[in-house]
């Protein structure tokens, strides 16, 4: 593979002292533009903190839009154990009606989404999940940051802090305009990898506890012009190739055989979007990526762009209803499971998600499954929660150990590799960063550090801004 790797022996150079621009300084600093960050600059905007958020790239979303992470996985409680899926509309169905377990900063979202065509509202036919448009959702998410009154900087990467180890008052941002500097009264680190964290001296995890090991990469990408009608006669002539979501085994097997694929995942995975004739691909997979690790990184683009242009290549040989079907975007990067997991004053486990563990300082729900891609190779654990059930995420989750002025959200807040496999998609990422910014906000609102805030003063907080939540203990007690 002609990629770069890390040199054999690790020589330094001296790099000469600059000076950085202070850009702004604000009550409220949200660094990351994705759905946690999202979630984050909306709930400290709401609660009446002056909030700028700090995009890497020149678009909003994050996974959702720069990795093509589509749909947006069921934040519903499942009714019925088992899963099947209705191939007419590539999507998994569920079995019967559940209620949402979130709403507020989500809801917004989505409501902006459907509202201009650019999402499919979740029902039994979608499985509950959310088919969404990644290029309607850019400017949608756009246009709820203006209407809330939202500064935004983009092209700005996150490289080290202002302030002491455990008390950062600042951000550095490598522009092209050269260094930035933004001072805010507390920061909010939704950038998925833990990065401000990090570098203000907080402890992290990284991967399973036996070996370290994280889930795999993945680029997405989407097919065009599919036709519906020959791959449902298909489908419908083979009733034994759709089993789950995992199909087309004789096609795969054939393909395999003539030395046209080498499938890297145990499965061809796609989904309908909300265009007629396209699909998105979930078929790529890399394994021993770290996604903080430049030189791994690398590698996973340059390996997962061979397989996807492989995949592509199979489905329009093999599989009916795709030979006219065209490559027509694939994510601006690959999309990363898990990288660090920030130590907080609590750390979610397995057994909270499957036992729907309920916490009296819960600032966020969830109810997606254990779903664990093998980081050595093939194979997927999937294990719901009860019928019905949902879980708890408390907010000591997002207060880094030996840190204050910070908090976390998104899929690097306190738990281990099996917690984190649950609430890393995006709508609970949004739910812990709507959560981060609220008690951000009232933090920088009272000059105390975040875990100073009385949960109960967060809990109503959500709760005005339409998060799904139970009343507060005090509430519920009178």
């Amino acid at each position: 593979m002609p990629v770069l790797t890390p040199p054999d022996r690790r020589e330094t150079v001296t790099l000469p002292p600059r000076q950085a621009v202070k850009a702004a300084r604000c009550r409220v600093l949200v660094v990351g533009g994705g759905p946690a960050g999202m979630g984050a600059a909306m709930g400290a905007a709401q609660a009446g903190a002056d909030t700028i958020l700090v995009e890497r790239y020149g678009f909003l979303g994050g996974n959702a839009t720069a990795a093509l992470v589509m749909p947006w996985m069921s934040f519903y409680t499942q009714r019925g154990s088992a899963t099947t899926v209705d191939p007419t509309r590539l999507l998994p169905q569920d079995h019967g009606p559940g209620e949402p377990v979130v709403g507020g900063a989500l809801a917004t979202i989505l409501g902006r989404l459907y509202a201009i065509g650019g999402a499919v509202p979740p029902s039994p036919a979608t499985g509950f999940t959310v088919p969404f448009d990644p290029e309607v959702l850019k400017p949608a998410l756009q246009s709820v940051l203006d209407d809330m009154g939202v500064r935004v900087l983009l092209h700005a990467f996150a490289s080290g802090i202002t302030g002491d180890t455990g008390r950062p008052t600042g951000v550095v941002f490598e522009t092209k305009s050269g260094p930035l500097v933004i001072e805010a009264d507390t920061i909010v680190d939704a950038t998925g990898d833990g990065d401000i964290a990090a570098f203000a001296g907080a402890p992290y995890d990284v991967g399973r506890a036996e070996d370290g090991l994280v889930q795999p990469v993945t680029l997405m990408f989407r097919l065009m012009g599919m036709d519906h009608g020959a791959f449902n006669t298909y489908i419908r002539a083979h009733p034994g190739q759709w089993k789950g979501v995992n199909g087309l085994w004789d096609l795969v097997s054939k393909a395999t055989g003539a030395g046209d694929l080498t499938l890297p995942r145990e499965d061809i995975l796609f989904f309908a979007t909300t265009h007629r004739g396209e699909v998105a691909l979930n078929c790529t997979r890399v394994t021993g990526v770290l996604g903080t690790d430049v030189w791994d990184l690398t590698r996973a683009e340059w390996e997962s762009h061979r397989q996807m242009a492989e995949i592509a290549a199979f489905m329009k040989k093999y599989v009916p209803g795709f030979a006219d079907a065209h490559l027509c975007q694939s994510g601006v990067q690959v999309g990363v499971r898990e990288t660090r997991r920030i130590r907080g004053a609590y750390a979610m486990t397995g057994e909270d998600v499957l036992d729907a563990r309920k916490f009296p300082d819960a600032i966020a729900r969830g109810t997606y499954p254990v779903d664990i891609h093998s980081p050595t190779g093939k194979g997927t654990r999937l294990d719901r929660l009860p019928s019905g059930e949902w879980y708890e995420i408390p907010l000591s989750c997002l207060l880094p150990q030996e840190v204050e002025g910070l908090l976390v959200a998104g899929r690097c807040i306190s738990g281990t590799h099996e917690a984190h496999s649950s609430y890393r998609v995006t709508p609970t990422c949004v739910a812990t960063g709507q959560a981060a910014g609220v008690t951000a906000a009232l933090a920088a609102r009272t000059g105390e550090p975040p875990r100073a805030v009385p949960v109960g003063a967060v809990q109503r907080e959500l709760r005005q801004q339409g998060a799904l939540l139970r009343p507060p203990m005090e509430e519920a007690a009178d």
